[in-house]
Order: structure tokens, then sequence, then C-alpha cells
């Protein structure tokens, strides 16, 4: 991710400090001082002064910055007449209206070379900033009053935005029988060519598309994804995995497009029912993997050609899109170094 996290402790402490850059967080932010615990070179440390200036000191040197308290629309103009006279960075603190305020801003700046960073109250409100208006502020000044916050921050930040997507070459496609499946509804549309990574074994998985295209008999639903069997593995926002039988309404799943462009959403309800199924393998090199599917026609995998292929018309010999995983293990859902056997 390009954007900054930059944390306010309430108070500094060294252990904050240790544990922060232990998490890649190597911002801090004081109010006009420089603490002795934060002497520290690998930092880089924002200071804000009382006129409403801020010295942002790094190894490169100081850069000088300000801070502009918007309360009425008219306070825009600040930050305006702060960019003519040649600010980069605006520092942007909207108190208790965030949202409404912060779109406006990003709006008026889009065209602009300047970046905009934001007040956060409590690390809730992070992820909201960053996708104002989908664009989001550059960066977001996040109070912290506990060392353990610091963690919960950093995973905000550690979420996937890439991942590389090939061409597996499909190998045997079979009728298994009954079993339960698992349809996963979004609070997100999601847009053609993105599904979520699905598998059998947490070393292989497939790209299933999104429900958004429809059939004679069925409305388009682009928040859906047909997943597959209960036991399937899917790749969580964060990089884990959990099986399709313990999604819940509330968490965060990732979805990819077919040329890798990764993003969270969160899904809003799951439900597992009892379908025919089908088992599709597939191979890229020597990595071999299989999923479970629903057999029917608006399961759709995505082609070589960036095509959308029902699961009923899936033939040996053609191509899909998949995501091979360096890490062969899991242990809970986390990537692990390990000796495993899957099939």
């Amino acid at each position: 991710m390009d954007k900054q996290v930059i944390i306010y402790p309430e108070e500094v402490s060294r252990e904050l400090v240790q544990t922060a850059v232990t998490y890649g967080i190597r911002n801090i932010y004081a109010k006009n001082q420089l603490p002795e615990e934060l002497s520290i070179e690998q930092l880089n440390l924002y200071i804000e002064e009382p006129t409403g200036q801020i010295k942002i000191a790094s190894r490169e040197g100081v850069e000088e910055s300000i801070k502009i308290i918007v309360k009425e629309p008219e306070d825009i103009e600040k930050i305006l007449s702060a960019v003519e006279k040649g600010y980069r960075k605006i520092f942007v603190d909207t108190y208790s209206w965030k949202i409404i305020p912060l779109e406006n801003i990003v709006a008026e700046l889009q065209k602009m070379d300047v970046k905009l960073y934001a007040y956060g109250s409590n690390v809730e409100e992070v992820e909201s900033l960053l996708n104002v208006l989908e664009k989001g502020v550059d960066g977001v000044v996040v109070k912290i009053k506990k060392t353990d916050e610091i963690g919960r921050l950093a995973e905000i930040f550690k979420q996937i935005r890439f991942l590389d997507i090939l061409d597996g070459e499909v190998t045997e496609v079979e009728n298994i029988g009954v079993g339960d499946r698992a349809c996963v509804d979004t609070v997100s549309i999601l847009d053609p060519g993105e599904g979520m990574l699905v598998g059998n074994f947490s070393r292989f998985f497939f790209l299933i598309h999104n429900e958004g295209t429809g059939s004679p008999f069925t409305s388009p639903r682009p928040f859906r994804v047909n997943a597959g069997a209960v036991h399937c593995y899917v790749m969580m926002a964060d990089g884990t995995t959990k099986y399709l039988s313990e999604l819940s309404a509330g968490m965060r799943v990732l979805v990819t497009t077919l040329r890798g462009r990764a993003r969270p959403v969160t899904i809003g309800r799951v439900k597992i029912e009892r379908r025919p199924l089908k088992i599709v393998r597939a191979r890229v090199g020597e990595a071999e993997g299989s999923v479970i599917l629903q057999d029917a026609e608006t399961i759709r995998l995505v082609s070589k050609d960036g095509e959308q292929i029902s699961v009923t018309e899936l033939n040996p010999g053609e191509k899909v899109k998949v995501h091979v995983s360096e890490q062969k293990a899991r242990h809970f859902g986390k990537a692990v170094e390990e000796f495993i056997i899957e099939r």
C-alpha cells in the first residue's frame, strides 16, 4: 500500500516506539517537542508547532508542512491557498465531521500535485479515511492509547493489493455427487473479471467469478460469489486463508481481478446449502491443484482470454485463471514453511 500511517501516541514510550518499528511503522507524530525516546535514526518524526507548522524530520533532512483546521466549508479555501504557497503535504483536521468534508477536499485536490493527510481519533476510523471517494487520503495520523493498537493498525496497511494470476491448464472435470457449498454475499458490487480465490489446497487457488452476469433464469447478483464446497480454502484480505465453512458476516475476504489487482471486501452473509458438485483439477508446470464447485451454469471461472466460462461447459485442455502460492503449508490459515502433502 502506498499510503502512510503516522502514529500519534497519547504517551510516548520506548516500548511503544520499538513495537511500531517491529510492525514496520516508522512515522511518529508529536506536538511541539522531540522526546528523547524518538531520537532514533530509523524514524520519521512529525513535529507539530503552535503555529500550525509541521516539521517532518528524517534521514533525508527536514521538510516543512502545515496543519489546517476545517470546521466550515469556507475553510477549504485555506487548503487551496496553502497549495498555492508551495506546500505539497497538507494535514487536515476535520474534527467531528470527518468523511463529508474530506470528500469535498479530495475532490478539490484530485488533479493537484499534493498529498493529503487526515487525523483519525482511533484505529477504527483509519480504513474509512483511506477510502474516502475511493481514492482516499494519502496518509492518516492516528491517535494511539495502547501499544496493542499498533498491531491492529498494521494489519490494515498489510492488506494485499496484487497477486500473480497465472493460466492453469484444466486436466479433469468430474461429477462427484452431492455436498454442501458456500455462497458468499459481500457488501460490495464486484466488477466484471473480479472473483474470489478458492481451492482444495493451500498452495493452488482458482479465480471463481462473481455472479454479475446472470442468466435467462436468474437475475445478476454482482455482490455474490458461489465459492465452492465448505472445506475449500478462500484467500482473506490479509493473505491468510479460512475454510469457506468458517466465513461469516463482517469478515473481510480478498477479491481479485483476472490481472491480479486485489482489494478487500466485507462479507454480508454466507449461505451454505446442499447441491450437486463437480471437481475441477488443473496444473501450472509441476504445480497441481483442484477445487470443488456447485454443478450449475451460474458458477463461472475465468478463461485464459478473460472470458467467463461456466463449470458446466469446462473441459480438459482449457486454460483458467489460477494463483499458485509459494507457501505450501498453512497453520490455522497462516502460511508456514514445513513439509506437507495434499491430495
